[in-house]
């Protein structure tokens, strides 16, 4: 339970400080439903976060995000990412998750939806590969 607290204060602080945070639909480390999603920026990049509750566990990916714009678009742009994956609960699962995907955000009002992919590799509690998150993504943004 310590453990549990400590990571929704975390969480909740950074979720504070985010430049968009919303809902992502979809597979966190594997688990469906629903997840807070958010984002920071960093530099040329962002870290996309996640955090999911799913039955006995929480899980949290934290993702370091490259962007792209095509042919110029303003609001109209893809992503790559990789970063770590954790599911917390037992059993414990600890891993490497890539991420690409693509987003729009919307001139007219603060929102930005997206669609990615995220493959993970688990290294622990067992090693095995899971091809299977993918995830629609809906968040406020509060700026740049």
């Amino acid at each position: 339970m310590k453990k549990l607290l400590f990571i929704l204060l975390i969480s909740s602080s950074c979720i504070l400080s985010a430049q968009e945070v919303g809902i992502r639909f979809g597979g966190v480390n594997g688990g469906g439903g629903a997840a807070i999603d958010g984002v920071f920026g960093v530099g040329e990049g962002r870290i996309h976060a996640s955090l999911g509750f799913f039955g006995d566990a929480v899980g949290v990916d934290v993702l370091w995000d490259l962007l792209y714009k095509p042919l110029n678009q303003e609001n109209f742009y893809w992503y790559l990412g990789v970063g770590p994956s954790a599911a917390i609960g037992d059993p414990f699962w600890l891993g490497a998750a890539g991420e690409i995907g693509m987003e729009y955000r919307f001139s007219e009002v603060p929102v930005v939806i997206g669609l990615d992919w995220r493959p993970t590799l688990w290294i622990i509690e067992n090693t095995r590969f899971g091809g299977d998150s993918f995830g629609l993504n809906v968040r406020w943004n509060f700026g740049d």
